[in-house]
Formats: structure tokens, C-alpha cells, sequence
């Protein structure tokens, strides 16, 4: 593998080299998987939870004795759209190891046979089928199910953003799966999500077809430690340098959020100069130029809100991290209308996955977005304790 120019990854998963910890989460993600066991992870969207299960696919544990698929569902809205993503998802993942793997793919799954197409430039195959070409999705899952099962090796599937089926219209789609899945000898699977309590519901929830059917793993942040090292090293390979502390301090800011964290250090070693150290200037200046560009979406994600809305996500970001955000010292803090507006308004910003909750603890989902808004109508993007 060619080294990398920037260390700090924003997208998809390179090597364990550019990885930062998750020693004990894959421990207990492969223990799980080559046991036989299904299982869930939980965690804040863009924490890290596809980074992890990549990184568990490429351990020598799983990579050379199981099929892994990872589809990630949440663009979906229905179960043919589920399907679909599942069949090509497939697809994809045989399609490199030849015509051989991808003919008796599509000879399992008749529903899908009419998808196999040959490219007539290049001869490579390729998946021709519209979704709505999927007439009986229920059969077209059921002959996919008996493909992984009949496979020579045993497989795993990950399907990212789980919840998302409790979104469909269809009735029973829970069951349906359920009955699938417990089913399976042959297939263990990996179900990720960032709807907290939408899992909780699926998994933990004794009246749904899901209650207590796997082991649960909740993705935190990395600790600050790890991180920090992580940082330093990086810098160090491409011959620059960056203070600990420094490090640390942006880390705390970003909450510890993977995505945000990789994303401000992508751009802090692309402008720190080689043979140079990267200073509090500079960080602060990475920082507020990356949150300035995504201003046309803050603005129009603003735009899409009710006045009530607002108001209670102005005063969720100025606290960072609220809590008991309907009671009487919140809202007068403030200048809330009343505690059934706030509830109707914060239930509201959940659904449209602005705000999210957690052990009763409320944020803006978007780190940055969150930030914007704290510089707008809060303190400002550094607090005075920053960088003190």
C-alpha cells in the first residue's frame, strides 16, 4: 500500500496504520463474530462505527475465513429499496474475484437474474436492475438468505443504520427479518446504528421480534490519550510537529468526535509546513475556516425550522450539553416559551436528526453545525477557557 500524503483519513477505511485505537472494541467485535454471535453497535453517526467494522473485516481472523458484506441502509425507505441494497451490496463484493462467483450468484437468486448484465465494452459484469424492477421483495430476501447460507465459507453482514427499518411502511419487517436471521447457521451479522433510542427500542424492547437477539457494543469516543498519540505520530511521519497539550485541547473541543477530529487535523497537517509546529494560530484558524464553509447548509437547515424550534436549538447549542431542557431554570435561562412548546420542539429536532439525546443529555447532532451556532447566537467558537 502506498503511503498516504495526509495520515488523517475523512473517508473510508485504508489500513490499521492509519486507524487510531479500537483495540478492545475489535476484540470484542471478532470474539463475537467468529462465535457464532450477532451483534450491535451503538454509537453518535460518524463516531467511527464503519471505520471499526472495516478494520475488523481486514483482521487476519475474519479476512481469511469469511465472506464479509457491509451495506449501509439509510438512504432507504422501504423494503424493496432494503433489498436492493442487500442484492448489490452482494454483487459488489464477488465482482472482483471473478465471473465464476457472480454467475452463481445470480443463479441463486432467479428473482435477480434479469440485473446480470455484461459491460459489451469492457465484458465485466455488471448489476442492470432498477428498484422498482423488484417485484416480490419478501422472495427476492428470502432467495438471498439461502445464497449466504449455501455459501462454501460462512459469512458476515453488516448492515449500517438498522434503524432505519423501523421506518418502513411495510408491516412486520421486523418479524420478517428476525425469522430470517435466526435462521442462519451459516451467517452471523453486525447491525450498527445511530438512533440510539430507535436501537434500544429494536434490540431491548421485550414486545419487538429483535428483544435480546445480540450482544450489544456502544461506540464511544476514543480516549484523549489514545488519540493524542495518534495525532503526534501522525504529524511526526510526515516531518512535522504538534504539541500534545495543543492536540488535546482541540480534541476536547471536538468532543472527541472521530469524524470532526480527523477532519481538523487533515487540514491542521496540510498547513503546517514540514520542519514546522503546528500553533494555537493555526488550529484556530483551521477551525473556524472548515465551520465557515458549511455555512450555506447551517443557514439552510435554519431555514427549514419553525421559530420554536429555533429558539430551542439556540439554546441547546449555547449549552453545549443540555440537560432537563423542559424545566423552569432552562427555559427561563433562556427565554423559552413554555415546557410543552420545548417538549413538542425538542421531540421535533430529534426526528429530523438535528438534536440528539442521550441518558438524557442533549446536543446538536453536527459538531460544527453546533459550534456555528454557539459563534451566532451563544459565545462564540472558543470559549474562554480554550486554549488557556
Amino acid at each position: 500500500m502506498k503511503k498516504l500524503r495526509n495520515p488523517f483519513v475523512t473517508s473510508g477505511y485504508v489500513s490499521p496504520k492509519y486507524f487510531c485505537d479500537r483495540e478492545k472494541e475489535t476484540i470484542e467485535v471478532i470474539r463475537s463474530l467468529t462465535n457464532g454471535n450477532n451483534i450491535a453497535i451503538l454509537s453518535p453517526r460518524r463516531m467511527g462505527k464503519t471505520g471499526l467494522i472495516e478494520h475488523c473485516f481486514n483482521k487476519k481472523e475474519i479476512r481469511n475465513d469469511y465472506n464479509t458484506f457491509f451495506i449501509d441502509i439509510y438512504a432507504t425507505s422501504n423494503l424493496r429499496e432494503f433489498v436492493y441494497k442487500l442484492g448489490r451490496g452482494i454483487f459488489e463484493k464477488l465482482k472482483p474475484r471473478g465471473r465464476k462467483f457472480v454467475e452463481n450468484f445470480f443463479a441463486a437468486i432467479s428473482t435477480l437474474r434479469p440485473a446480470f448484465k455484461l459491460d459489451p465494452i469492457t465484458g465485466t459484469p455488471i448489476f442492470d436492475i432498477g428498484i422498482g424492477e423488484i417485484r416480490e421483495a419478501a422472495f427476492t430476501l428470502d432467495e438471498i438468505f439461502k445464497y449466504l447460507e449455501s455459501a462454501a465459507m460462512p459469512c458476515i453482514v453488516a448492515i449500517d443504520e438498522f434503524q432505519q427499518i423501523a421506518r418502513y411502511p411495510e408491516k412486520n419487517i421486523e418479524a420478517l427479518l428476525r425469522t430470517h436471521i435466526q435462521k442462519c447457521k451459516n451467517t452471523s451479522f453486525v447491525f450498527a446504528g445511530s438512533s440510539h433510542h430507535m436501537m434500544q427500542n429494536i434490540f431491548f424492547s421485550s414486545s419487538r421480534p429483535f428483544y435480546q437477539s445480540v450482544g450489544l457494543l456502544l461506540l464511544e469516543a476514543i480516549p484523549q490519550e489514545e488519540y493524542v498519540k495518534f495525532i503526534v505520530r501522525g504529524f511526526q511521519s510526515g516531518g512535522k510537529n504538534i504539541p500534545s497539550p495543543l492536540a488535546g485541547k482541540i480534541y476536547d473541543y471536538l468532543w472527541g468526535h472521530t469524524w470532526y477530529v480527523q477532519n481538523i487535523f487533515n487540514e491542521l497537517f496540510s498547513l503546517t509546513d514540514k520542519g514546522e509546529t503546528c500553533t494555537q494560530e493555526l488550529a484556530e484558524y483551521a477551525i473556524e475556516n472548515k465551520i465557515n464553509s458549511y455555512i450555506p447548509l447551517f443557514q439552510n437547515t435554519l431555514h427549514l425550522l419553525s421559530e420554536r424550534q429555533r429558539e430551542v436549538l439556540y439554546a441547546i447549542a449555547r449549552d453545549g450539553k443540555a440537560t432537563e431542557v423542559t424545566s423552569g431554570k432552562f427555559i427561563a435561562k433562556h427565554g423559552l416559551l413554555s415546557a410543552s412548546s420545548v417538549q413538542t420542539s425538542v421531540k421535533q429536532l430529534i426526528d429530523k436528526e438535528i438534536i440528539t439525546v442521550n441518558d438524557k443529555v442533549y446536543e446538536v447532532y453536527d459538531r460544527f453545525f453546533g459550534l456555528w451556532l454557539s459563534k451566532n447566537y451563544g459565545t462564540g467558537f472558543f470559549s474562554q477557557e480554550f486554549f488557556t
